[in-house]
């Protein structure tokens, strides 16, 4: 813990007072040296908050002082104040509490971008998502289905099956007992998924490909077991199968800002009449931060750490 001046908004940019602070796993591969912050952002960890607007910057004309908003962040979140991109702001729907508006920013947008822009999930479909447990996995569940899909899971402990399966899952697989490319087959009638959202890497990818359908879209959001994948390119080409993968903070301004409008439009009514809900595994003060990552690193989590000033 330590102790900085509070911080000015510049042009586009309003400084918020934290109210709720979601941790990621970005945080931390930034506490451990892997992933850097973007050139004239803040080093202090935290990619989403809740938070009320104390102070505009030059240029900002949709928001005023006393609006409570969630923001998707460059950094800053892990402190009682950060500033925030306008654009990159998102009014709390009514009944939300702090804590759940300060789980979802990350999580929504990453949602959005992956599943259904780059995954184009299609009312109908069916998608597999892995790591459903997560933050991201538990909040793709709910979009998912609220979306018309139907979702195949798959976790690691098999007391969060039912719970996965209450969220909007058809099919939850213990990894450690199913062939989850199997289960999947035989769920659809030996056609396979439509999409893939995976979050392992690894050798996972491999056994993805073989759970899609003609035509099949894999997205990666993270590699929990290795960046390094074997692939035969054969069974992309014969199966016409694509492969797809985004992170979010190379993402330039206009396109976050972009992303944001379309969230606001299409995924918060889903959130004001309670179809779409983060799951909060537990809130944290701030001074707790290094067990809230020591608990997201065993793996101890089933949703969102929250962080509380």
């Amino acid at each position: 813990m330590a102790e900085r001046p509070v911080p000015v908004p510049g042009a586009g940019q309003v400084l918020l007072r934290v109210l709720a602070a979601g941790i990621n796993r970005p945080d931390i591969m930034q506490r451990q040296g892997l992933a850097m912050p973007a050139p004239g952002a803040t080093d202090v960890l935290g990619l989403e908050a809740c938070g009320e607007v104390a102070a505009c910057g030059p240029g900002v004309e949709r928001l005023v002082p006393g609006t409570r908003v969630m923001a998707l962040l460059p950094g800053g979140g892990y402190a009682p104040w950060c500033i925030a991109y306008a654009e990159q702001c998102l009014p709390v729907p009514p009944g939300l509490t702090d804590v759940e508006a300060g789980a979802l920013p990350e999580g929504l947008f990453a949602v959005w971008h992956n599943l259904f822009e780059l995954g184009a999930l299609q009312m109908g479909e069916t998608v597999l998502i892995h790591g459903a447990a997560g933050g991201i996995g538990t909040l793709a569940i709910r979009m998912a289905h609220a979306a018309g899909a139907r979702v195949i899971v798959t976790a690691g402990i098999k007391e969060q099956l039912p719970e996965l399966m209450a969220m909007g899952a058809a099919k939850a697989i213990n990894y450690h007992d199913t062939d989850f490319v199997a289960a999947c087959r035989q769920a659809t009638d030996g056609l396979g998924v439509d999409v893939v959202l995976d979050m392992i890497g690894g050798d996972y990818v491999k056994r993805n490909l073989d759970a899609l359908a003609f035509g099949g879209r894999h997205v990666s959001l993270s590699f929990l077991q290795g960046s390094r994948v074997d692939l035969e390119l054969l069974t992309l080409m014969q199966k016409q199968l694509s492969l797809h993968s985004s992170t979010l903070r190379p993402q330039s301004l206009a396109e976050k800002a972009r992303m944001a409008r379309l969230i606001e439009r299409r995924v918060l009514p889903l959130l004001a009449d309670g179809r779409v809900r983060p799951r909060i595994h537990e809130k944290l003060p701030l001074a707790r931060v290094a067990d809230a990552h020591r608990m997201l690193e065993r793996g101890d989590v089933f949703g969102k750490l929250v962080l509380i000033p």
